[in-house]
């Protein structure tokens, strides 16, 4: 089960679902490159012990995977209810693991995850693997309007002026503490995807082994040309692609592309 975060867009609340049953994603991104202004919340302590309790009460063990605390103060939340509840709830386990990751790259790694879980692994077992290759985990993006990145502190106004008119792209990863750090600047926009790829090169282990995540802020074609680069370079067992939700997507901006992958590090 996933727990939407919560978005505004223009003064009106959302939630962000994986079936899109508030906003499309196409949408979002839509009115947010017209100029419409977007912000994000945290799920609240209510949320998570509604979340949590429908299923300790019914017997069920809970593990649940949080986003990144280096970019939210939500998992912090998830970890005190998670306290709590265990003991309310002495004969159940309940842990709350620390992703260290973002979008996809979470995504990526919920999907390990249930692939030990239905390897026969306990959940104290899964949620070891789970802290044990969380810095693993690849991130590697690039953004198209450094504009979304200047409104959150990520770049300087005079640098995306600067950058906007050079044409120069950032090309961004998550660090081993699920920050997101600039990495490099390239000139254009298919250096910048190439970019992802090359990164990839570097660090990734057994590709043929692996199944890749992109994500894009409606940039689709973008998105399948980092797969078919991929494609060219690795034998990977298969690629999927997908929207980065409106919660990332507010602060990276339309046309952004990520990569995930798992390496020797998320470097």
């Amino acid at each position: 089960m996933i727990i939407p975060m919560e978005f505004t867009l223009s003064g009106a609340s959302y939630l962000q679902y994986p079936d899109e049953r508030d906003l499309s994603n196409k949408s979002f991104y839509e009115r947010i490159a017209a100029g419409e202004t977007t912000t994000t919340n945290q799920i609240n302590a209510a949320t998570f012990i509604e979340t949590f309790e429908r299923y300790l009460q019914a017997g069920i063990d809970v593990l649940y995977i949080g986003f990144s605390s280096g970019l939210s103060g939500t998992f912090n939340g998830s970890r005190l209810v998670a306290q709590d509840l265990s003991q309310k709830y002495p004969d159940r386990r309940i842990l709350a693991v620390d992703s260290l990751a973002a979008s996809m790259g979470e995504g990526l790694l919920v999907y390990h995850a249930v692939m030990q879980q239905r390897a026969g692994r306990t959940i104290d077992e899964v949620a070891s693997w789970v802290e044990t290759n969380r810095n693993r985990l690849a991130h590697w993006f690039t953004v198209d309007d450094l504009n979304f990145l200047k409104r959150g502190g990520r770049v300087s106004g005079a640098a995306a002026l600067f950058g906007t008119m050079l044409g120069i792209k950032p090309v961004l990863h998550v660090d081993d503490e699920g920050h997101l750090i600039p990495v490099e600047k390239v000139r254009g926009r298919k250096n910048a995807l190439d970019a992802l790829v090359n990164h990839m090169a570097k660090t990734v282990e057994h590709p043929e082994e692996q199944v890749i995540f992109i994500s894009h802020g409606n940039a689709p074609k973008d998105a399948e040309y980092v797969a078919e680069q991929v494609k060219s370079r690795f034998a990977v067992q298969n690629i999927y692609i997908n929207y980065i939700g409106p919660v990332i997507g507010s602060h990276s901006g339309p046309g952004t592309v990520a990569l995930f992958f798992l390496g020797n590090s998320k470097n």
